[in-house]
């Protein structure tokens, strides 16, 4: 069965070709078979379909009287119409086929005639039909023929005889074109009459196409029937993305998913790159439609309640078009998540903030999470992925916020990638492994691990050339941070995060510098002020900033 929508349309718009009217009336001789197939079907919306797939024999009467069984696509390489349906095409016809033992019976009298045993009958666009005979013999030509044409070895004759041939072979020829246009011009438009019962068949069709699909998928791919229900409970077992589980040659590691509108709202979602964050986030969404759709799912069980709205925002692409960078396209689409998203909403968010500053990201980032938790009017069921582990602190001030992280395993030096969803925060994102499994440089791999020791081991020990007493500080404030028995309100959890994300960052300066920065420090600890003069401290100056800059 054909696509008959986009069958009627070019119907509709007369440029189907013969075989397009061919392949209609294939597709509607299959429609009794699936009548057959659908006649026990206790299922009510089947036996609808099976109500709305017209036969409509009246059609394909018409176009099986008309057009032939294995049409050409172009009308002008003839053969469409079926022979007996028209008496004047058949005679045409009659005539195109006798032509060629026509033109030879007058090839071999005019030989016998002239005496020329090398006089040929040709033909081209050009000319017509002619009389060829060579040079050599063109005295011996009957009086009777009439010079056409002079070329290097040859001359071209004509008869009247010849001229009435090619009249009704070629009259011929271009009548059958004629009538085939328009025979195959009146079908169209008798078809195209029964448009609107054309596309409700085909409309029946589709419907069975599609469910013939999802339940073959189904049975193949051991999917199971989701309970919809009224309630707040999104609940997923050994739940397996739909496309990848396809496509890849290796065995999925399913994963298990949980929320509610109460304690597991805002899911904090932190792991490695490559480690299947974004997958979780998109099968989750892809469940939710095939459930709410009325198909089976990929998973073990599955409870999920209605949805009125799936938002997303996954991926970077830029709209250079409209003057919009990525971090706007980004920001435009969380904004219309954050004005939009209901409780009855599941919101997929992945590493909001990355187009921007680390600062300005994770700020942004922080405020987000926060509005879809708190907000009564816009708190979604949320999974929020991101590797802005400052985030996790948000588990512990927030009731409805859980932390997630996707597993790994470390193994001589390397990281295995488990792909399993499993309760906790993130250590680290493994960019570096991820960027040596892309081929970067070793010498580049080798430099980045050696900044990232140096950015981790100052992480604390920044502030020590402070004061003396910076590092007891430092582990006053830490241990302030979270006072024993008591709880965090959302100012404790945000500085905390805060502190951390300002050490990282002013770890950056303190350790890529420091080499330069501790050369400079020494230089100047080491001035006799009291006896520095004006001259050695200009040239020292000059000695600094061609140093630095």
């Amino acid at each position: 069965i054909t696509d008959l929508e986009r069958l009627m349309s070019r119907i509709n718009m007369a440029t189907a070709t013969p075989r397009d009217l061919a392949a209609l009336r294939r597709s509607l001789e299959q429609i009794p078979a699936v009548h057959q197939a659908l006649s026990d079907a206790k299922s009510s919306l089947l036996q609808v379909l099976r109500e709305s797939t017209d036969e409509m024999p009246d059609v394909q009467t018409r176009i099986n009287e008309a057009i032939s069984d294995d049409p050409p696509s172009q009308i002008s390489d003839g053969g469409v119409i079926r022979d007996g349906f028209s008496p004047e095409l058949d005679e045409l016809r009659q005539i195109s086929r006798d032509a060629k033992q026509i033109i030879a019976s007058f090839e071999s009298r005019e030989r016998a005639r002239s005496g020329i045993a090398s006089l040929r009958i040709r033909f081209n666009n050009i000319s017509g039909y002619f009389i060829e005979v060579p040079k050599a013999s063109a005295g011996r030509v009957p009086p009777t023929y009439e010079r056409r044409q002079t070329i290097a070895n040859a001359e071209r004759f004509t008869t009247t005889e010849l001229r009435e041939l090619e009249r009704r072979v070629l009259g011929a020829e271009t009548r059958m074109a004629e009538l085939e246009t328009s025979i195959v011009a009146e079908v169209r438009t008798a078809v195209a009459v029964e448009t609107k019962r054309l596309q409700a068949t085909a409309r029946a069709l589709a419907t069975l196409d599609a469910l013939a699909a999802l339940a073959e998928t189904a049975v193949r791919r051991r999917y199971v029937r989701p309970v919809l229900h009224d309630g707040d409970e999104l609940e997923i077992h050994e739940a397996r993305h739909p496309v990848i589980e396809a496509l890849s040659a290796e065995q999925f590691i399913p994963n298990d998913l949980y929320m509610n509108n109460s304690t597991d709202r805002l899911l904090i979602i932190t792991g490695p790159n490559m480690g299947g964050k974004s997958t979780i986030l998109r099968q989750t969404a892809l469940i939710a439609i095939l459930a709410q759709m009325g198909s089976f799912v990929p998973a073990t069980r599955a409870r999920l309640p209605v949805l009125d709205r799936i938002w997303t925002r996954v991926g970077a692409s830029d709209d250079l078009a409209h003057g919009r960078s990525t971090f706007m396209v980004e920001m435009t689409e969380t904004a219309a998540i954050l004005h939009n998203a209901s409780p009855r909403s599941l919101v997929l968010l992945d590493e909001i903030g990355r187009g921007t500053s680390t600062f300005d990201g994770l700020s942004i980032a922080w405020a987000v999470a926060e509005h879809l938790h708190d907000s009564p009017e816009h708190a979604a069921k949320t999974l929020f992925a991101t590797h802005y582990h400052e985030l996790t602190e948000l588990a512990e001030r927030l009731p409805g916020a859980q932390n997630y992280r996707i597993a790994v395993a470390e193994q001589d030096d390397a990281v295995i990638f488990l792909y399993r969803l499993e309760r906790g925060r993130a250590s680290k994102s493994y960019g570096i492994e991820v960027a040596r499994l892309a081929g970067l440089p070793p010498p580049v791999i080798a430099r980045a691990r050696d900044v990232l020791a140096r950015l981790e081991r100052y992480e604390l020990d920044v502030f020590a050339e402070a004061t003396p007493n910076t590092e007891k500080e430092i582990k006053s404030e830490a241990s302030s941070e979270h006072p024993p028995h008591e709880a965090h309100n959302g100012n404790d959890a945000l500085n905390s995060a805060s502190r951390r994300a300002a050490r990282r960052a002013l770890a950056v300066q303190a350790t890529l510098f420091d080499a330069v920065n501790q050369n400079l420090l020494d230089e100047l600890r080491g001035i006799d002020v009291e006896t520095f003069s004006a001259d050695d401290a200009r040239q020292m100056l000059l000695n600094i900033r061609s140093r630095i800059l």
